[in-house]
Formats: C-alpha cells, structure tokens, sequence
C-alpha cells in the first residue's frame, strides 16, 4: 500500500521549549489514521506542520510526493482541514459559502450534493450562526472536502457533541474512507479512535509511544499482565441512550 504521508524526525521549537521531538511516522493511502495523546502532547501542533499551517523546525514531511516544508502551497491544494474551531461568513447561506470555496479553488464540487452528503440539504439557506454545534461540524467537513483532497484531516471533529451527533459524525468520517480519501484524525475520545481508526500513534510530552492498530495495541497490553478489576459490559450507558432515544438527529 502506498504512503501518502512520511514524517521523519518532525520537530517544533518554542525558544527553549521543544514541543515536537523528532518524531516519525506514516500514513497509508485509504486509511483512517488517529493521533492519540493528553493536553499538550503535541498532537494538534503535529497537525499543523503537516498542514503547512506551522513552520517545519527540524525534520521533513513528505505529503503525496510534496515536501511540505518547500511547497505548502501546493500541498494546501490536496488537502482538506477541519479545525477545533472553524469561521466562516456570518451573511452568507450554506450553499452560497460552498459555491464560493468552489470558486477560489477553481473547483466545480457540486455543493448540493455535499450538503445532502453531510445531512444538511434542508439547512441550504441557512446561515452558520444558526446551526447547531453537530451542524457546523459536519458543515465544516463539507466545506473541506471542496477540493476534493487527497487527504483529510479531523481535528477533535465530535468535541463537545451529543450522542446522536457524534455517532451520525463517525458515519460520515467512514463514508469518506470509503470513497478512497485518507483521514488523519485527532480525538480524546478512546471509543471514537478504537471504532475509526485503522491504526493509532499515542503521544505524550511531544513524542510518539507506540504505533499500531487499536486490536494489536490492546492485545500487546493484555500481554503485559495488564487486567481490569471489573468485567468490561457488552453495552454502556451511551448504548442505553441512543436505543431509547434513537440514532436520528435531533437537530
């Protein structure tokens, strides 16, 4: 399988403070890929370089062929970004801000059929400011995929998310997989990462802990000894809510 993303010895300085320490990784074309960590690890800073959005420090990323630390501008032609916190213009429609990211990116996405494919069609003519959080999340992720990218990247996208919200959001991440686009995703969520991601890095202190898929990454610890003082349930409370209030969104 191809490598779309290679990062090799990525660093990022503050004066005296590395918060990105030589680490490596990559990324296959097709798969949902998580980036793990606490508060500061380093995971949306990662993010950032890969993006061309932060200057490199030290290290390379190579993204489809694309030296990222030489040529942003074009890797910002091939990728999609959602942010923790996306702005768009407060007095134009949904439709009416596709259609103008289809014109400056020279594009002709056709913007009805994003907004069906994000559940928004009967929000057309609606302004952001009055969508609900799950709907400017999922507007945000329309407005992304614009460009129809080579990769997308997710950014804590279910933060701060209702279950109805969050679980219609993983479906829509998987239907992106499935039509061949790459994801790199960010989440506190251990479920969210577990049920997405094809493989997992885990961050602490800005280094990457270990790599592997979420199945291996639990077998290995189980290896260890490691055992839980009570029996892991086959259902949660977010399972009992979602089955009494149903998956639809309520939005």
């Amino acid at each position: 399988m191809k490598r779309i993303i290679s990062v090799k010895n990525l660093t990022k300085k503050y004066g005296a403070t590395t918060t990105v320490k030589g680490i490596s990784f990559h990324v296959e074309e097709g798969e949902v890929f998580g980036i793990l960590g606490p508060n500061g690890a380093g995971k949306t800073t990662t993010l950032e370089m890969i993006e061309a959005l932060r200057p490199i420090d030290g290290g390379t990323v190579m993204l489809d062929g694309i030296n990222v630390g030489k040529q942003p501008a074009q890797v910002k032609e091939i990728i999609g970004i959602q942010l923790q916190s996306t702005a768009f213009f407060d007095k134009l429609t949904l439709m009416e801000q596709l259609r103008m990211f289809n014109g400056l990116y020279g594009e002709t996405a056709d913007a009805a059929e994003l907004l069906a494919e994000v559940q928004l069609t009967d929000k057309a003519k609606s302004y952001v400011e009055n969508l609900s959080g799950g709907q400017r999340q999922r507007f945000s992720i329309a407005a992304a995929l614009i460009n129809k990218p080579r990769v997308l990247f997710l950014d804590e996208p279910t933060t701060g998310l209702d279950p109805q919200a969050r679980r219609n959001l993983w479906d829509l991440i998987e239907s992106i997989k499935a039509k061949g686009i790459t994801v790199v995703l960010t989440t506190h969520y251990m479920d969210e990462a577990e049920l997405l991601c094809d493989r997992i890095a885990i961050m602490d202190n800005g280094k990457i802990l270990t790599i592997d898929t979420p199945k291996n990454l639990v077998k290995a610890l189980l290896g260890r000894g490691f055992t839980k003082k009570q029996e892991v349930e086959k259902a949660n409370l977010e399972d009992v809510f979602i089955d009494l209030t149903g998956k639809d969104l309520r939005e």
